[in-house]
Formats: C-alpha cells, structure tokens, sequence
C-alpha cells in the first residue's frame, strides 16, 4: 500500500544536521509512531484473518469456489467505490477521533459477524460495510503520520511501514490459517474484532488529540466538493501528477503475483514454488525499503527516482528469455527492490500537499492504485490464456519502462527542483 509522507513538523529525534545516518530506533523513539504502527500491525494482521475465515465460512456454507473468490475479492471493492470519497473524512475532522471511530465500527461489525447462523447475503453486506472504515482509517493514518514524525525521520518511518506490509504479506496468511484451524472461522472473527477494539484503546491512549485540518474559509460544500478538489489538486499539478502516476504502475510491474501459480505449473513447481514466487517481490521491497531510506540521501533518492521506476521493470522483462524458477525468483525480487522508489515518491507527494487535503489525496492515489491492480491482474490472467505466461510477464515490465521512460522525457527534469 502506497503511505503518503513527510512534513516538516515536530517532534525531531536525533541530530539530522551533523550528516549521520538517522536509525530505525529513532523512529520508534517517538510514542505516537509506536501507537500508530502497533495499530496498522493490528489492522493487516486482522485483515488477513478476517479473509481467511471468511472463505473458510462461505466455501463451508456453499461448496462454491467462485463465490468464495468473489467474497476474497470483496474485501477489496470498497476501496474502488468509496475511497476517494470517505477519505475527505480525515480532512474534515480530527484524525485521531476518524482511526478511534472507525475502529470500533468495524469492531461491532466484525463481531455480528461472527454470530452463528448469519446468512450468507448478510454477511456479505456486513463484511462490505466494515470495509467501507478502511478507507478513512487509512487515509487519516497517513495524513497524520507527517505531523507525528519530522523530516528524514518519516522516510525511515515510511520504511518501517513499507516492510510491515511486505512481511506481513509474507506470512501473515500463515498465521491467519494456523489461527483459524485452532479457534475456527467463527472465533477467528472474534479475535478480529478484539484487534480493532485493542487498536482503538492505543490510539485513544497514546496518539494525542489534534484539531481537525484548517481548512480555507471559503471551503464549502460535502463530501463531493472534497472529491473535486482533491482531483483536481492532484491532477492540476505536474509535479503531483507525475507523483501519482509513478505510484499507479505498480499495475504493470505487480503483474507477477497474479501469474505466480501458472508460472510454478510451467515448470512443474508445487505450491511451495508458489508461496516462493510470491514472497520474491515483497523480500526484495522490504530489502530496498531500508538500502534507500537509510543509507542514500534526500537528494540522491529524488535523482534515481524515474531511474529507479525504470529499472523495476527491467528485470521482468528478462523474463522473456524463459529462465528456470529460481532465476525467475530472483527478477521478481530485483523489480521489488527497485520498487523502494516509492519511499521518495511518499515524501515528495506530501511535501507538496496541503494539509487540508492531504486525507483526501491519498484516497485518491489508493483508490487509482486498487483499480489499476484489479483491472492489470485480470488482463494478465486473460492475456496468459493465450500466450507463455512468462511473456505476459515480461510485458508488465515494458509498460512499466515505457511509462518511465514517458514521465522522464515530459518532465525534464523541471519539476525535480520542488522537491528538496
């Protein structure tokens, strides 16, 4: 998930101005990020059980795998439908009081979910309704992220939660799975809802209160109004724009994981060779999360950064030459540590927000980046029924050079100097 970041606020940890590398024990030397990272852990690892007992319900209520997928599947529609618009949410009141909120309304949610005997078509709308909190926790996380960390701090924080996600991609369906084999898929949505309770008590507790965003006195207008000033924001700036389309190719170079399965079959590998292919890009993105956020400085990162979303692509293109499954492992793996670009395109984007639409901004970019990657895994999945499922492969990363390459040579470098 792409976490729009950086602002220069309050709360400096360390000593940026002596040269030294700042460490990941200054980021959690802030309470507030400690608070608010336990609670995104909270958040995912609740997910991933959330999904898993879910299919385990519905294929045991139905004997249906097509509508076990669509339940899967549904966990992710409210983002498309009510992401750009639920995200004004954290821009019209506090950010703190949205996470709280909606985190106990997923709770109460969640936990009638639970309930035995539920029917299938309610549980359905129950599990759509909780979803819809998402969006607003989420985008008033990220916006309030940049007012909880300062400067360099947030890039390595932006890290830290980059590899969150990742690991917690990694195994998180592990653990989702051991919990529901020993609890059931009906106490495993009990343990859900005890998550969203437990993240709310440490948000209320440990994140201190921050008045809604000042906004422009002549601001008018609902939900709606904020959609449209948010895109036109985003899409009336260059440099935003350009921002917001480095951070939609991820359409193009995440194709791998929807052909993971086909590729292993090629070559006669198992589900283990899966489950590897699969865990390439997100090891490979967590490994350049850190190269680059602790290691480059600002102005290198703003340089590689065009560079950096080229090269993502490079190395899935040379999936053209059919290399065995190990090697294939290894490309997705180098596309996932170019990926870290998106650290500096985090920090660039926010700097250029204002704080009044930052909530809406990002809903906008997750919103863009949730239809981008349904809309490519289901071309790819079709495209695979007709040719080598490694060229469909090797396609993704042209399109994602190709828009590289476009977004360097519109640019020329002129809107690079914005951004410190």
């Amino acid at each position: 998930m792409w976490v729009p970041a950086y602002s220069a606020t309050m709360h400096n940890v360390g000593s940026p101005d002596t040269g030294q590398p700042l460490t990941f024990r200054q980021v959690f030397a802030v309470t507030e990020f400690r608070a608010l990272w336990v609670a995104y852990v909270l958040s995912l690892l609740g997910d991933q059980l959330a999904r898993v007992a879910l299919s385990v319900l519905v294929y045991a209520q139905t004997g249906s795998p097509l509508l076990t997928a669509l339940t899967y599947a549904l966990g992710f529609l409210p983002w498309i439908v009510g992401g750009p618009l639920l995200s004004g949410l954290a821009d019209r009141f506090p950010r703190r009081t949205v996470m709280v909120v909606a985190d106990v309304v997923r709770a109460l949610i969640v936990g009638l979910m639970a309930v035995p005997q539920v029917p299938l078509p309610a549980l359905l709308v129950l599990l759509f309704a909780a979803e819809l909190c998402a969006p607003p926790f989420a985008s008033a996380r990220a916006a309030l992220l940049p007012q909880v960390l300062d400067g360099e701090l947030y890039v390595l924080g932006s890290a830290v939660n980059t590899i969150t996600w990742e690991v917690t991609q990694v195994v998180g369906f592990v653990v989702a799975g051991a919990s529901v084999a020993v609890v059931g898929a009906r106490g495993a949505l009990l343990v859900d809802a005890l998550t969203f309770v437990v993240s709310a008590l440490i948000l209320a507790r440990w994140v201190r209160h921050r008045s809604s965003p000042v906004r422009d006195p002549g601001d008018a207008g609902g939900l709606g109004a904020d959609l449209r000033a948010g895109l036109s924001l985003v899409f009336g700036d260059p440099w935003l724009r350009t921002l917001t389309i480095l951070a939609w190719l991820c359409a193009a170079y995440m194709v791998p994981e929807a052909l993971a399965a086909p590729v292993a079959a090629r070559e006669d590998g198992g589900a283990l060779a899966v489950g590897l292919l699969l865990a390439a890009n997100p090891i490979g993105t967590a490994i350049g999360s850190v190269l680059i956020g602790r290691w480059v400085s600002p102005e290198r990162r703003l340089r590689w950064l065009i560079p950096m979303a080229f090269l993502c692509g490079v190395p899935l293109i040379a999936c053209l030459w059919h290399p065995d499954l190990v090697l294939v492992g290894v490309l997705w793996g180098l596309s996932g540590l170019f990926s870290a670009y998106n650290l500096t395109a985090n920090a660039a984007f926010v700097r250029a927000l204002p704080d009044a639409r930052r909530g809406q901004a990002f809903g906008i970019v997750q919103a863009g980046m949730s239809v981008g990657q349904g809309v490519g895994f289901l071309i790819a999945g079709a495209a695979a029924e007709k040719i080598d499922v490694l060229t469909v492969v090797a396609f993704g990363g042209v399109v994602t050079c190709v828009a590289a390459l476009a977004l360097a040579l519109t640019s020329r470098g002129r809107d690079l100097v914005r951004a410190p």
